[in-house]
């Protein structure tokens, strides 16, 4: 009888650490924070800035230090890296229409409506790269009322029209010349066990893109 105690605590013991060990790989692999760790790995610092399409493993970011930008899909997964000069315009797009838009050597079109109803709100980031010349980010698609926490389709395209306006910024810096060269393919990340500070994994030259 004197056992019965001992293996109610080890089973206690041994709930609380299933739990914990739970808790931990859910908030590891919690969508925005593995891409935010992944971003941060390839533009060589913490995104300054940085847009996520929920629940779609979908983001971009900026970092403004490095002068660099990253896409990212397969929530991190796979990305491409840019320099910030390559970085030709932004569009926000509606149920495939253009509401609003940044490009490079023109004035901005400022969001000037919103919708209360759509059935899609796409960012739309475009660069001067002819193998992966955009990149689109959905953030609204109808069903997504259905998901919890999810934002409405005015919220979506308030959040676009912040990052149109980053873009703009990014936009109006004058652009450094460049030699031509080859597109990337998009390439996996190394696992974050590779992790070294004083030499990472991913290195940007003038004249290629290589991650």
């Amino acid at each position: 009888m004197n056992e019965w105690p001992r293996l109610l605590l080890m089973l206690a013991l041994a709930g609380v650490a299933v739990t914990l060990l739970g808790s931990l790989a859910a908030w590891l692999m919690n969508e925005e924070r593995r891409i935010r760790r992944n971003l941060q790995r390839v533009l060589k610092g913490p995104p300054e800035a940085m847009i996520l399409a929920r629940g779609r493993g979908r983001a971009a970011g900026f970092n403004f230090s490095t002068g660099l930008a990253a896409v990212a899909w397969d929530a991190g997964g796979w990305m491409l890296v840019y320099r910030l000069d390559e970085l030709m315009g932004a569009e926000l797009i509606v149920d495939g229409q253009v509401l609003a838009r940044a490009y490079r050597g023109e004035p901005r079109r400022a969001l000037d409506q919103t919708v209360d109803h759509a059935a899609r709100v796409t960012l739309r980031l475009i660069f001067d790269d002819p193998h992966h010349p955009d990149f689109d980010l959905d953030l609204w698609l109808a069903g997504d009322e259905a998901r919890r926490n999810a934002a409405s389709p005015a919220e979506a395209m308030q959040e676009a029209n912040r990052w149109l306006a980053r873009a703009e910024v990014v936009l109006r810096r004058p652009q450094a010349p460049r030699a031509a060269s080859e597109g990337p393919s998009p390439l996996r990340p190394q696992p974050d066990e590779d992790d070294d500070d004083d030499a990472p994994p991913f290195h940007l030259d003038e004249d290629e893109r290589l991650i």
